[in-house]
């Protein structure tokens, strides 16, 4: 039996309202996916361009079949492997799937998040004939994810309405957004790199991972995004003044402010955003990131703050999708 305050927010969900929802990787602003006027709540909300996709969390793979025409073997495989978890997979569209989630084109991102949380809230929702809830990160559009509920109610607090609800729940484990893998053609693709690495694919799959074309447009795709208020400055030299975001193994300059020092590249990834948002609250205007080299999670890492260390202003740019 769910909580009250998740049954309350499923029910927020039936009736077209916003709920932002904590996640293994972020906090997610959801809406009933199938209700086009609350998706559209969704792109006002962050500021969103309507053709920016969302992502549709269930509770399960069996709900695969309402939200995809087709659903090929190595998707079944992956979600065997990897969901609940922070795998997204791009699928061919149902025909019952609004346009509106997915920025209008003929493809869909489906995922089954881990964290407790949500999937008692999508269970919850689904026992009142729910199908599905999109969700981003709850954040204004090109900003930096929240992974506390906090930082939710200090990113849209203003901007959501008084039957909208904000869940509670611990800092996001993985603190970094999904794994996006394409799944439409022979090949799996990732199309943006998170904690499920190409090696982790490959060996469940049986297949080499794809190289990205040009063509289907995902969340956090753009070049500019994730990013703070601070400029962000990747593996420069920190000077007085500055934040500095590095392994615990480098040292602090003086007159530096050190605003993480994980000691692993899963402590890196758990710590970066939080990291990002404390150098805004106290009002550093640089930060320098020292981001850990090599594959899997760290290339994800490098990934989320070179597309940091772009200006905000580009992540509006319409021509700027992928």
């Amino acid at each position: 039996m769910p909580s009250d305050d998740i049954l309350g927010a499923a029910r927020a969900l039936a009736a077209g309202h916003l709920v932002a929802f904590p996640t293994e990787t972020v906090f997610g602003l959801g809406a009933d996916a199938f209700d086009p006027a609350a998706v559209a709540r969704i792109f006002a909300a962050k500021g969103r361009p309507s053709d920016h996709p969302l992502i549709v969390h269930v509770s399960g793979a069996e709900r695969l079949t309402e939200l995809a025409a087709e659903v090929p073997l190595m998707a079944h495989d992956l979600a065997r492997a990897f969901w609940p978890g922070p795998m997204t997979l791009i699928l061919r569209r149902a025909n019952a799937v609004p346009l509106e989630v997915t920025g209008g084109q003929q493809t869909v991102g489906v995922r089954v998040p881990s964290h407790p949380v949500a999937l008692e809230l999508l269970r919850a929702f689904e026992q009142l004939g729910g199908r599905g809830v999109a969700a981003p990160s709850a954040n204004r559009f090109g900003r930096v994810s929240p992974t506390t509920a906090a930082a939710v109610r200090a990113e849209l607090g203003a901007v959501l309405d008084a039957g909208d609800v904000i869940l509670d729940g611990q800092q996001s484990d993985v603190g970094i957004e999904s794994t996006i893998i394409d799944c439409t053609g022979v090949d799996p693709v990732i199309l943006r790199p998170g904690a499920v690495t190409a090696a982790m694919v490959e060996a469940v799959t049986g297949r080499a991972v794809g190289q990205p074309t040009a063509g289907i447009r995902v969340s956090g795709s753009l070049p500019a995004h994730y990013a703070p208020e601070a400029t962000v400055v990747v593996d420069g030299e920190p000077t007085a003044g500055d934040g500095l975001i590095a392994l615990h193994d480098h040292p602090t300059p003086p007159g530096v402010t050190r605003l993480a020092a994980p000691t692993t590249v899963e402590q890196y990834a758990h710590d970066l955003y939080a990291a990002l948002r404390a150098a805004d609250e106290a009002g550093i205007r640089r930060v320098v990131v020292l981001a850990p080299a090599g594959p899997g999670i760290a290339a994800a890492i490098r990934d989320r703050v070179q597309r940091a260390s772009h200006r905000a202003g580009d992540a509006s740019d319409p021509s700027a999708l992928d």
